[in-house]
């Protein structure tokens, strides 16, 4: 009798063994995430949310930072050609390593529709849960003036942020994720610079589709560098 206790204790520990193991590896397996900073930017930028997602129990390997364009051109770089490959290649590194086979995606101004047309072409969207667009000019910066006038630069041509541009009109409406959030702030130094966030009565920075839309009175910087932890929050 003393033994078949023993037996019938050793068999539950075991089952109790392997269920807090497998409990243990699906805690570990989430979403790798891509970093796409934005215009004459750099991977740095994100280090606020990088810390935050260490800090949370993701490791380097889960995390894609992506580096693109040019560093001293801002009025060189647009969404089509060079500026394209990196963002392209972290996204694709970032599925094939992924421990769900999705990503999570977080853009910070001008890498939010680089990010979003990328994601696009590839037709990856159905391997993305969340997308996090941080004071993007998803529907077009006034500053760049409407299309096809005040196309004096790349970034506010064909292929830039001209409000109805050609290429934010290709963008516009399609779903690039599951989720969709945005953070917006109407201090934006870049997005407001002429006054005026809205296009068409709607935040430049909202995103189609959105699951929420988030306001903050700390600029267009300020929004990729003091939001960390919303971001994170946003994506698990």
């Amino acid at each position: 009798m003393e033994k078949k206790r023993l037996s019938s204790t050793v068999r539950f520990l075991s089952v109790v063994a392997v269920a807090l193991i497998a409990a243990s590896a699906d805690a570990a397996c989430r979403d790798a995430v891509v970093l796409v900073h934005g215009n004459t930017g750099s991977p740095s930028d994100f280090n606020a949310t990088y810390n935050e997602l260490i800090a949370r129990g993701y490791v380097s390997g889960e995390i894609f930072s992506v580096n693109w364009g040019s560093k001293t051109c801002a009025a060189c770089n647009d969404h089509s050609g060079t500026e394209e490959t990196p963002v392209r290649d972290a996204i694709n590194q970032a599925l094939s390593h992924s421990c769900t086979g999705k990503i999570d995606v977080i853009g910070h101004s001008m890498g939010v529709t680089l990010a979003i047309k990328e994601l696009l072409d590839l037709g990856v969207s159905s391997r993305v849960d969340a997308f996090v667009g941080i004071a993007g000019g998803y529907r077009g910066l006034w500053s760049c003036g409407t299309y096809p006038y005040n196309m004096v630069t790349s970034t506010c041509g064909y292929w830039g942020l001209s409000v109805s541009s050609p290429f934010l009109n290709g963008i516009s409406g399609k779903r690039m994720a599951a989720r969709i959030f945005s953070l917006k702030s109407y201090s934006d130094e870049v997005v407001c610079s002429t006054g005026v966030c809205t296009v068409n009565g709607v935040h430049s920075s909202q995103l189609a589709n959105e699951s929420g839309s988030y306001t903050y009175t700390y600029g267009h910087y300020g929004l990729l560098w003091y939001t960390a932890v919303k971001q994170a929050e946003l994506i698990q």
